[in-house]
């Protein structure tokens, strides 16, 4: 059997993945409030603002492990 040490450092990996997908949703949502596409660009924020709180999870997971 597997230890479960391995699975700290791939949950880690994961988050500051999805931590670094959030960055970039967010940066890149002003582009749609500037094409007057608001709504487009509040749920970008949106996505964005879920995927940052599930990598931020994530991390913090790893490190208490």
């Amino acid at each position: 059997m597997t230890s479960p040490e391995p699975r700290a450092p791939r949950e880690r990996l994961i988050g500051l993945f999805l931590l670094a997908v959030a960055a970039v949703l967010l940066v890149s949502s002003v582009t749609w409030f500037g094409s007057d596409r608001g709504a487009i660009g509040i749920a970008q924020v949106v996505v964005g603002l879920v995927v940052a709180a599930v990598g931020g999870l994530l991390v913090r997971r790893a490190q208490s492990s």
